[in-house]
């Protein structure tokens, strides 16, 4: 019986050592970083044009529409400085792994924070609906509408041009929808924009059916409902990034065709631990058994044909 380990992708250097390179970024890292500074600081912009106009014209509802894009650019700034820090210590020996996980992290914490937004829309929507306040029309339109601009053009930078690289070269061998391609961090940021252009559209239209037909109800009614949708959002975000920092099998369909190659010719893959590292990125230990004198490195090249395993290591066992 012997045991054999070796790593898929790996470098030599002059002593034969193995080394792997342990930069697990997604494609997309820098442009995605570029963009998302680029947003913070238009939401910054207007932060400071409707606080400064606000006390200007005491205007105390445009006052507090700066007060939320501050709260907005915050939540962006989150994702920024993941991109930079995951970019500054992708080279770092202390992670093991790389920092490709960063960006998950930041869209788990990202998927709280508009899990906790969604909770203080929905209270602030029921304590109206129980007890209307009056509105002021000629302000609160005109600021919505301001709200949802600065959003679409947010998302409109966040999302414009760019698209995951699915390794459309991986010739039908990276099965499933693709989820370990997702860069969690990016879809956080452009989340929360939609979802707070989904609730301009909801105040929106409950402020002119208010003002034109005296239903107050209807602007905190478009407000519970704006709750929902960003609730179910978060949730999912959550779900998602969640299994990622578990370490949860994040494609089956790869595990199945993955014991293919393996059992093709007769061996037996004894154990298989899948997990994702970074956007597009994969990690593998692969535990074989065989009865043929099949070296480690016959089972690396069966396997070379899946381009998103980034890091494979490789047991043989000779039974």
């Amino acid at each position: 019986m012997r045991t054999g380990v070796a790593g898929l992708g790996g470098m030599t250097d002059t002593d034969g050592r193995n080394l792997h390179s342990h930069s697990f970024l997604g494609a997309g890292h820098a442009a995605s970083e570029r963009k998302t500074w680029a947003v913070i600081w238009l939401c910054a912009a207007m932060m400071v044009a409707e606080i400064g106009g606000g006390w200007l014209f005491g205007s105390i509802a445009l006052v507090a529409d700066g007060l939320h894009m501050s709260t907005h650019a915050g939540a962006l700034l989150l994702a920024a400085l993941a991109y930079t820090y995951a970019r500054k210590f992708d080279n770092d020996a202390r992670f093991t792994f790389g920092t490709g996980k960063l960006g998950d992290l930041a869209g788990f914490t990202s998927a709280i924070v508009l899990a906790m937004i969604a909770l203080l829309i929905g209270y602030e929507s029921v304590v109206r609906l129980i007890d209307p306040v009056a509105i002021k029309f000629a302000e609160a339109i005109p600021i919505a509408c301001l709200g949802l601009a600065v959003n679409v053009v947010s998302a409109w930078l966040l999302s414009g041009g760019d698209h995951d690289h699915h390794d459309a070269h991986d010739h039908g061998h990276d099965h499933g929808h693709h989820h370990h391609h997702r860069d969690n961090n990016m879809r956080a940021a452009i989340v929360h924009v939609i979802a707070d252009a989904a609730v301009s559209v909801l105040v929106i239209v409950g402020l002119l059916l208010a003002r034109s037909f005296g239903w107050l109800w209807m602007d905190p009614l478009a407000g519970l409902v704006g709750a929902c949708v960003i609730a179910s959002w978060s949730m999912g975000l959550i779900r998602d990034t969640g299994a990622i920092l578990l370490d949860m099998n994040p494609d089956r369909h790869m595990a199945h065709h993955v014991r293919e190659a393996i059992e093709a010719e007769g061996d037996i893959l004894a154990d298989l631990h899948l997990w994702r590292l970074g956007p597009g990125h994969l990690g593998a230990i692969v535990a074989v058994h065989t009865g043929s004198p099949r070296r480690e490195d016959y089972y690396r090249e069966r396997l070379a044909r899946f381009k998103s395993l980034s890091h494979l290591t490789i047991e043989v066992r000779h039974i």
